[in-house]
């Protein structure tokens, strides 16, 4: 069958929605119908799904409430699909079935679009396939002409040497060349492959405003929001991310997953489990009523059942059954319903290897398909091939003897899922409905728009307009959805309208009053242009016509019946149908659309709706019938497909650059304009030239808003569009000062009230600074010049400014700073003419936990927590009894600082003005150096009568994730002010530490040293400005909190190293970019983290399991290189034990923490990871540091 699906709407909350859970409450059977032994018979059927069906209503309403979530992570798991297949595989090809060559061109389009915006993998092959010369043929047959198009494509494109990957694949050389020819050895090759195949062919009567674009790719702007600035989600786009997630099921076997192109199906196809070397269909439980009308599977006995799904085998299937056919067949289930097919199919192992063999031979199969003038349905022929008790009928229709030959070896498996919503797309009403029924929260109402203000048009908040511009004047009803239009002024359409692709524009010369248009509630508009001629045709009906209910059968046009709209337009029948044809008289086939210049065709609109005024109706109704006109059906075969195509994108990139011109010259740069000149270089000849005009505008506008727009965000958006202009050089040039950016902006946060550091200059800019002063040894900086100085140092190293350049910034900073001490006079007031002190030893030790981050890590890395809050949760702990990271420092007679670390490296430094900054990026001693200049001792000449012994540990795995770094830093700098006697409080150490790393160049956030600085679990926030303010609140944790979590927590050293600076590049990089995901994933993390706290409160620790699991997704939307196969690997043998898992830190390696289900489950995966020596897991004894 093709899946048309809809159920009763339960209630007015419920509008709109596919509920797959209608109670049965109706049926009324008769003795004879109901027998005693069939009573028995169902019962004994499913015996254990009345509890399933319970808890499974319970998670079907969740379901309905958390559809948000469930696209999220639908979507989450497309984008790293895309963007790391290797981690995370993705399909191998990606097949489209058309209804006809032009209808595959178009398909073939928007293929390569969806490439191009990130929702299809580049090594994903793609083809759209339409039957053969136009002819129909079913969707059984279009699925094995596919299926051979795919393999000729292979053939044909990526393998020159068939036969030997063949051989190569199967780990052999013989089997594919041994005389069988290609089709052998191209099957055997296909049959490792998996492919995603859509059926989006056909020519949607029931939605006849999205055949020209096809059903598939209407528009669904569920979850647009998340990305504003990104395209409009199409139906196509989130059932490529439902999709997705179903290919893990396959693993590593090769197979097929085949959809509608009509339907949504949500639900986590993640967890979807499929028997091996069969096929599988997807069900879902449904009420008797509903299931009359469509395709029903009858399974045997549930032996593999849980709360969420069952696997059966298939025993039966039935097509549009009775209740009688229902009760005898015994495919009425314990709580009165039954298992609908829901279309979704999917093909693995043998059962596949004979579909490809099939597949690869079937052209001649076609053939006679198309001689004969007969069809192969999927749902009834093809699939009845793997259910043994549709043989005998298969074998009676065309080329069913063949079918159960070549695949009637293998079974077919019911896959019922209880949770399984549907959201269908059958008519236009029920588009409509999807928009502003339960999903209505998930949906973004104005994307990639240009509406003007509200006291110049009337558009109500409940519209949807979608890549259009609205002109001034405009008058737009309740829930209407606009797409893809340009309006002007003096338009006027109705609530629950539908307006696609249209371009209505009055004439000039004639007056708004004159030409006035408007389109009434309840109906579609939208335009198609011709192919061959260059004529656009306007084309509209009532938004609940049905184009296949002919003139008898209570059929209608613009919402009327077919007989009033003859009466009262004056019109015959025979001047819409033929009289001589045999076909039934109905809007689908009505010759009712004018083809005229547009400014008649919207007078004569009017009139056919009913709208004309009465002294220009006579005048219309001759315009009409002089006129060429067309029906829906021709016009389905008259596309000029590649107009639309062009048309659109210019529409779109025009819209675009409008929406990036206005960020520009009026805005901040808040967009994302690296996004919308992806856009705009679609525009045919002048993408690049507009691009170019934006470039120019750069300059004035960081002029004007030098106070507040960041210099790091100027510099970015000037690099993407250098990019955007194919001026790559030029853009690789820049970059550094992005980055130089970054590190002023943070130094400026984080340096307020700083002390003071050195650095020596090097020759170059010893010969630089000779203005400033005469025969500098060294330079003395103090607070703000300070820093200024650094990084004025490190650009003019990088070749980023001149020497001219920096002499004058030096000058003004040094000039302007009372503070400042120039070289002549630090020499002054530090000869060497003092009196000795008596020398006094000391010595200090300072040990220092390790932290472990459950959420929010990322909102504290700057330039985030610069320009935005944060929030942190994380807990300070030590591991093997003792805290693992800390430092002994001792005061020595002699002068000289030794630094040594626990892996022998030494360093004596004589010469304290060696200590200065910026240091070498491979430098060991950095921290330590770092931490002199810091708190002051280098400067304030504490060292002239004394030396010091520096030693530093961490008893870590290198690249641990712990904030090993950092909070050695605190362990240091805590010394060292203890040390001097010096503020050695927390708060003034967590502060040092944030400049000592900007002084290292390290970058990073403050959640590490807060993390091992601050004892037990607490929640940090942060604020930005001058000074970054941070806010610690410990979690007073309950004995029982405490208990819990070191009975259940593992914490886990995954064997890899990590490498945090290449994800924090890459992630800076999308921040300064404005990308809208990666700024949402952060916000989001932030919200995260003030939820587990609550959760910790609670001792609520599934909950905190949860969020981490969230946040382990984030993380990898933020970045996907955070993990890898190893890692992934650790995940997949933990995840049955454990509510929640992640890596600790940035990623990419290091530390995990394994939040187990109870303690029994803590143990038991304990001793699992000890045992599995492949893992190279090391699991480490813990303990909260209070």
């Amino acid at each position: 069958m093709n899946l048309s699906i809809f159920c009763r709407q339960t209630s007015k909350k419920d509008e709109g929605t596919i509920c797959c859970d209608l109670v049965f409450r109706r049926l009324v059977f008769t003795a004879s119908s109901l027998s005693l032994a069939a009573e028995r018979t169902t019962d004994k059927l499913v015996t254990t799904m009345e509890s399933s069906r319970k808890a499974g209503r319970s998670s079907r309403a969740k379901q309905k409430h958390d559809l948000a979530s469930l696209l999220r992570k639908s979507w989450y798991h497309l984008r790293l699909s895309v963007r790391h297949p290797s981690r995370v595989p993705t399909w191998d090809a990606i097949l489209l079935t058309a209804a006809s060559p032009e209808q595959a061109q178009l398909y073939t389009w928007q293929l390569q679009r969806a490439k191009r915006m990130g929702r299809i993998a580049p090594s994903t092959v793609t083809l759209a396939v339409p039957d053969p010369d136009g002819h129909r043929i079913g969707s059984g047959a279009a699925t094995l002409n596919a299926i051979h198009a795919l393999a000729l494509h292979y053939r044909n494109h990526f393998v020159p040497d068939l036969h030997s990957q063949v051989a190569s694949t199967n780990g052999s050389g013989s089997g594919a060349g041994d005389g069988d020819g290609d089709d052998v050895a191209m099957a055997e090759l296909m049959a490792k492959k998996h492919i995603l195949l859509l059926h989006a062919g056909g020519d949607s009567k029931r939605v006849p405003w999205a055949n020209p674009m096809g059903k598939v790719f209407l528009p669904l702007p569920y979850l647009a929001g998340d990305d504003p600035d990104g395209p409009v989600p199409l139906l196509f786009d989130h059932i490529l991310a439902i999709a997705s997630c179903a290919r893990q099921a396959f693993g590593s076997e090769g197979g097929m997953l085949t959809m509608t192109g009509d339907v949504l199906p949500c639900f986590d196809a993640s967890t979807m489990t499929l028997p091996q070397d069969t096929s599988c269909i997807i069900t879902v439980p449904i009420t008797l009523d509903v299931a009359s009308n469509h395709g029903v599977i009858v399974a045997a006995k549930t032996k593999n059942n849980t709360q969420n799904y069952a696997v059966s085998l298939v025993d039966n299937l039935l097509q549009k059954p009775s209740v009688e056919e229902l009760v005898k067949s015994k495919a009425v289930l314990a709580d009165g319903r039954t298992l609908l097919d829901t279309g979704i199919i999917a093909v693995r192992g043998k059962a596949w290897s004979e579909l490809v063999t099939l597949s690869c031979s079937s052209q001649q199969m076609i053939s006679e398909l198309i001689k004969i003038k007969k069809e192969m349905s999927l749902y009834e022929d093809l699939v009845a091939a793997w259910v043994p008790a549709k043989h005998e009928w298969l074998r009676k229709r065309p080329l069913g003897e063949e079918l159960v030959n070549k695949l009637g070896k293998q079974k077919m498996f019911s896959y019922c899922d209880y949770d399984l919503l549907f959201l269908h797309f059958g008519t236009s009403n029920e588009v409509l409905e999807h928009l502003s029924g339960v999903g209505s929260e998930l949906v973004g109402r104005r994307h990639l728009c240009s509406i003007p203000a509200t006291t110049a048009a009337d558009i109500t908040a409940s519209a949807v307009i979608l890549s259009s511009k609205i002109a001034p004047g405009v008058s737009i009803g309740e829930d209407s959805l606009i797409y893809d239009s340009s309006i002007s002024g003096g338009i006027q359409i109705g609530s629950l309208c539908i307006v696609v692709g249209v371009n209505i524009a009055l004439d000039d010369h004639l007056s708004t009053e004159d030409i006035k248009f408007m389109l009434p509630d309840r109906h579609c508009l939208w335009e198609v242009p011709l192919v061959g001629s260059g004529e656009r045709v306007l084309v509209f009906c009532g938004l609940h016509d049905n184009p296949k209910s002919s003139l008898s059968r209570d059929g209608t046009f613009c919402g009327k019946p077919w007989k009033k709209v003859l009466h009262d337009l004056g019109i015959q029948e025979s001047d819409l149908w033929e009289s001589s044809g045999t076909d039934e008289k109905c809007l689908w086939n009505s010759k009712i659309f004018p083809i005229l210049p547009y400014s008649q065709m919207l007078n004569v609109a009017l009139w056919l709706m009913g709208l004309a005024k009465p002294k220009t109706e006579h005048m219309l109704s001759s315009l009409w019938r002089s006129s060429s006109r067309i029906s829906l059906e021709e016009l389905h075969r008259s596309i000029d497909f590649s107009t639309m195509c062009i048309g659109s994108s210019n529409h779109q990139a025009d819209l675009a650059a409008g929406i990036a011109k206005a960020c520009i010259s009026y805005g901040m740069l808040g967009r994302n304009l690296s996004q919308l000149c992806e856009e705009i270089l679609q525009k045919e000849g002048s993408g690049v030239e507009i691009c170019m005009d934006f470039l120019g505008m750069c300059p004035k506008v960081q002029e004007q808003n030098s106070n507040i727009l960041p210099k790091s965000r100027a510099y970015q958006v000037q690099v993407d569009l250098l990019r955007a202009c194919n001026d790559e050089v030029t853009a690789c040039k820049l970059e550094p000062k992005v980055w130089a950016a970054v590190a002023d902006e943070t130094a400026s946060a984080v340096r307020y009230g700083f002390k003071g550091t050195y650095f020596n200059p090097s020759p170059r800019f010893t010969q630089t600074c000779s203005s400033l002063s005469s025969s500098p040894r060294y330079v003395c900086v103090v607070g703000e010049v300070g820093f200024f100085l650094v990084h004025l140092c490190k650009r003019i190293r990088n070749n980023e400014i001149s020497e001219a350049e920096f002499s004058l910034l030096s000058a003004e900073h040094l000039s302007e700073s009372p503070g400042s001490l120039s070289c002549l006079e630090y020499q002054n007031n530090h000869h060497d003419g003092h009196t000795r002190q008596p020398f006094h030893p000391r010595m200090v030790k300072v040990e220092l936990p390790v932290r472990v981050d459950f959420v929010g890590g990322w909102s504290d890395t700057p330039p985030w927590s610069i320009e935005r809050a944060g929030c942190v949760l994380n807990m300070a702990i030590s591991l093997e009894g003792s805290a693992p990271i800390g430092t002994v420092i001792e005061t020595t007679e002699t002068t000289g600082v030794l630094i040594t670390d626990d892996v022998n490296n030494k360093l004596h430094i004589e010469d304290y003005k060696s200590i200065s900054a910026p240091f070498d990026g491979d430098d060991p001693f950095r921290l330590v150096k770092s931490a002199l200049l810091v708190t002051g001792i280098i400067h304030d000449n504490v060292l002239v009568d004394m030396g010091m012994k520096i030693k530093t540990w961490a008893n870590v795995p290198r690249g641990s994730g712990l904030g090993t770094s950092s909070i050695l830093a605190a362990a240091v700098v805590k010394a060292l002010l203890q040390i001097i006697d010096g503020d050695d409080s927390t708060e003034n150490v967590a502060r040092l530490v944030l400049v000592l790393e900007q002084l290292m160049g390290t970058g990073g956030g403050w959640q590490d040293q807060i993390g091992g600085l601050y004892p037990g679990i607490k929640c940090t926030s942060s604020f930005p400005g001058i000074p970054l303010r941070l806010q610690v609140i410990p979690l007073l944790a309950s004995p029982q909190l405490v208990s819990k979590l070191q009975q259940r927590l593992l914490v886990v050293f995954t064997g890899q190293v990590r490498l945090a600076h290449k994800v924090l590049q890459k992630v800076v990089i999308r921040y300064l970019r404005r990308d809208n995901l990666l700024v949402s994933s952060i916000k989001r993390l932030v919200e995260l983290a003030k939820i587990g706290r609550e959760a910790l409160m609670n001792c609520d620790i599934d909950e905190l399991g949860e969020i981490m699991l969230e946040a382990w997704r984030l993380h990898q939307e933020l970045d996907p290189y955070c993990s890898n196969k190893s890692v992934d690997r650790l995940f997949s043998f933990a995840s049955p034990y454990c509510s929640g898992y992640k890596l600790v830190g940035a990623g990419g390696g290091g530390f995990a923490l394994l939040l187990a289900k109870d303690a029994d489950q803590a143990m038991e995966l304990r001793q699992r990871l000890q045992d599995n020596k492949d893992l190279n897991a090391k699991i480490y004894n813990w303990q909260i540091f209070l």
